[in-house]
């Protein structure tokens, strides 16, 4: 009876010491609703209510941001140029630096204003420097939604104030937030402006302090922006970077602003503890592919651009590539033609392919230069 026993208690150590790790469980999140996403991938990490539908108060102002950004990319508008307040600009509630009407602010500080202290007033301003009025600035805040397929969302103005009857329908969700902060993460420069602490406007006459708390105490933090009213309640759209990595963890209708940074740095920190950012290694050489009745007897392909893979941590010791390429190809070859294919793996499985292709188009022999060719190999024959 011992024996077997013993016997039993060691074949159950084999049986668990041979199971795959297991990666730890979710973060605990307060926040009703939350998502974590990979800012170079987009893949979701954790999810939550994403989405639910709710007011995001003036996280809104993402896309406000994005608007702006693209706008300074195309020419549209200038990193030079001065922005006039408006009246409606000026009259704006909430939080605010107090524009006066008529009263002008250099790009820079427009937009540092509105980064930073989550100016309702400067948004305004910057919209209508877009797109001539706010009305016209939110349809245009919709359409972005649309091409960045953000189905959950729905602007009525570009503050994400909320005080008025029309607000009840600026709705959206954590997935459609984190959708867009992605995209406003490709604008480098804006982190420029999110990883403020403190500054000041209006030659240091008017302080600006940041309303994300993460920005100062939490590792890594590159942004991004919060938000509150009474009907949203506490919003934020936070982004951070490490060993390469870069998440977005995004939670809404929070309690408390200490409860919507607490649930925010959880989502982080899982992502962080779980997942790493690889690039897979690229052999120097792919080899080459022969042509068959083309201008050229061989052509060497290249390899697509890779994009970084989000794996498990430990699997990241584990990735490795493999090459299988076409046995030849018949003229005429198109550049960009598919020749092959990289197959990434860990851990036994596969993780990635990425196309191997042609550098450039090979063109097919004609008629009289099979003949030449032909002529030739008898010659040589002969």
């Amino acid at each position: 009876m011992w024996k077997r026993l013993c016997g039993a208690l060691v074949c159950l150590c084999l049986t668990v010491s041979l199971l795959p790790a297991v990666r730890a469980a979710g973060p605990e999140v307060a926040a009703p609703s939350a998502i974590l996403m990979d800012a170079a991938t987009g893949q979701v990490l954790y999810e939550k209510n994403s989405h639910e539908r709710l007011r995001p108060a003036s996280v809104t102002k993402v896309m406000t941001l994005l608007l702006v950004m693209e706008a300074l990319d195309e020419g549209r508008l200038s990193w030079d140029q001065t922005v006039t307040a408006s009246a409606a600009a000026a009259a704006k509630g909430g939080s605010q630096v107090y524009l006066e009407e008529g009263e002008q602010m250099t790009m820079d500080e427009m937009l540092k204003s509105v980064v930073v202290s989550s100016a309702n007033d400067c948004a305004t301003a910057l919209a209508e420097a877009v797109a001539g009025s706010e009305a016209a600035f939110v349809e245009l805040m919709n359409e972005r939604a649309v091409e960045l397929g953000m189905e959950d969302t729905h602007f009525v103005n570009c503050t994400g104030l909320d005080d008025e009857p029309e607000a009840e329908t600026h709705l959206t969700s954590a997935y459609d937030i984190a959708v867009m902060s992605r995209e406003l993460l490709q604008h480098e420069k804006i982190k420029e402006y999110t990883t403020i602490w403190m500054d000041t406007v209006r030659d240091g006459q008017f302080g600006l302090s940041n309303t994300n708390k993460l920005i100062r105490f939490y590792q890594g933090a590159t942004g991004l922006k919060t938000g509150y009213t009474s009907s949203a309640g506490h919003c934020l759209s936070a982004s951070a970077e490490r060993d390469g990595l870069e998440l977005i963890a995004v939670v809404l209708n929070c309690k408390s602003s200490t409860e919507r940074f607490e649930s925010a740095k959880a989502l982080l920190d899982y992502g962080f503890a779980n997942y790493a950012l690889v690039t897979p290694q690229v052999p120097e050489d792919l080899g080459t592919v022969p042509v068959v009745l083309g201008t050229v007897d061989t052509i060497t392909p290249v390899l697509e651009t890779p994009q970084p893979i989000l794996l498990d941590k430990g699997l990241q010791s584990q990735v490795e590539t493999t090459v299988e390429l076409a046995e030849s190809v018949e003229a005429p070859v198109e550049q960009g033609q598919k020749l092959g294919t990289l197959t990434v793996t860990a851990g036994g499985q596969v993780v990635a392919t990425v196309p191997i292709v042609a550098p450039e188009r090979v063109e097919r022999l004609t008629w009289w230069q099979m003949t030449v060719e032909i002529l030739r190999g008898m010659w040589v024959t002969f």
